[in-house]
């Protein structure tokens, strides 16, 4: 029997060339560090960074309950770096959102409004020498280090 509603998503992991870049004095930048703070939102954004999901799906890859997932969603979706991609159904019939990363990638760094055009001419140079991927591989590595700093 076909179903009426799509309960899976074809949506996939989508990068830009063109990331938000966030400074220090910047209000979103507090925004982003304090929704990664935290262990759990920080193995979301991972997970949402490998394959788009529901809520549901990540609190089962995750073992957490569905209200705390849905609590780091909110907070990384309100910090801009998760979006919804898509809308599937659960079997039985409800709504889901899924989630994926944000198309832009961010970059935070340690300075302030006025460094910002050339820090950001400087990373589309060394972007467009070593790829997205490896770029992407950086930002992550350094989000790593400052997850596990705290």
């Amino acid at each position: 029997m076909t179903r009426l509603l799509p309960t899976q998503t074809d949506a996939t992991v989508e990068r830009s060339d063109d990331p938000s870049v966030l400074s220090l004095d910047d209000d979103a930048t507090r925004d982003v560090i304090e929704a990664l703070s935290s262990e759990t939102a920080y193995e979301i954004f991972q997970l949402l960074n490998e394959t788009p999901a529901t809520p549901a799906r990540i609190a089962d890859d995750l073992d957490q309950s569905v209200q705390n997932v849905h609590y780091h969603l909110t907070n990384l979706h309100d910090s801009g770096v998760i979006e919804v991609t898509d809308t599937c159904y659960s079997e039985k019939g409800r709504e889901m959102d899924v989630y994926v990363v944000a198309e832009d990638p961010t970059l935070i760094f340690l300075g302030t409004e006025d460094d910002r055009p050339g820090l950001k001419r400087a990373f589309k140079s060394v972007a467009s020498l070593l790829g997205p991927p490896a770029i992407l591989l950086a930002v992550g590595e350094s989000l790593s280090r400052l997850v596990s700093v705290d």
